[in-house]
């Protein structure tokens, strides 16, 4: 039985506009594309999501590593308010869920300074029974630690869990840790299944009162 529904942060409960960002730098589409590329691809931004490094220390790596593209990238994390838009109606939905007897929970890569800017005062906090953030423990997503501190931390059962994320390697983490877990591919599609996840505990507590 479903009873515990968890959440990645990016592209699932907020949306993300980086290459935005990069073209508000001065950069074109193209260029912001291949900067963005860059940025993620690279080792230290998961050192950053881990909290191994700093937002200034990973801004000086970049920097050293990539001296043409310095300015670039050091805009990009200098401004990191600019990258997130709200998903409003996703978060009515996790009301919803909770309403309906699901617990939620946050499992997410962020770094501290990033994961403050971007969620620390975000709505859909109150509506979280619990989450674990990387750089909290020092591991990203997909690696299988990450999903058993979620599970030890609450003390859940992994096959009553769902997990959504919006990357496939992150998913079959999730599955090999034995929970259920979907790939979220645009907004309105994680709000179709979350309805359906409503409709379905409503349908069982019907059942339950009719027995």
């Amino acid at each position: 039985m479903l009873k515990n529904v968890i959440f990645d942060i990016g592209e699932v409960l907020l949306s993300y506009r980086w290459n935005y960002v990069l073209e508000v730098s001065g950069l074109s589409e193209e260029e912001g594309e291949r900067v963005g590329k860059l940025i993620f691809a690279d080792p230290i931004w998961n050192d950053l999501d881990a909290g191994k490094v700093t937002l200034d220390e990973a801004r000086k790596m970049y920097a050293d590593k990539y001296p043409k593209d310095a300015k670039s990238i050091a805009f990009f994390l200098d401004h990191p308010e600019l990258m997130p838009l709200p998903r409003e109606e996703v978060w009515e939905k996790l009301k919803e869920l909770r309403a309906a007897g699901y617990k939620t929970y946050i499992l997410s890569n962020y770094g501290k300074e990033l994961f403050e800017m971007h969620v620390g005062s975000a709505p859909f906090l109150k509506d979280m029974d619990g989450g674990v953030i990387s750089y909290q423990v020092h591991v990203c997503k997909p690696d299988a630690k990450i999903y058993r501190k979620l599970i030890e931390k609450y003390g859940l059962i992994p096959e009553e869990c769902l997990f959504f994320d919006d990357r496939i390697e992150n998913v079959n983490g999730a599955i090999a840790c034995g929970m259920q877990s979907m790939m979220v591919t645009s907004e309105a599609e994680l709000i179709r299944i979350m309805n359906t996840l409503i409709q379905q505990a409503t349908v069982g507590d019907a059942a339950e009162s009719a027995v």
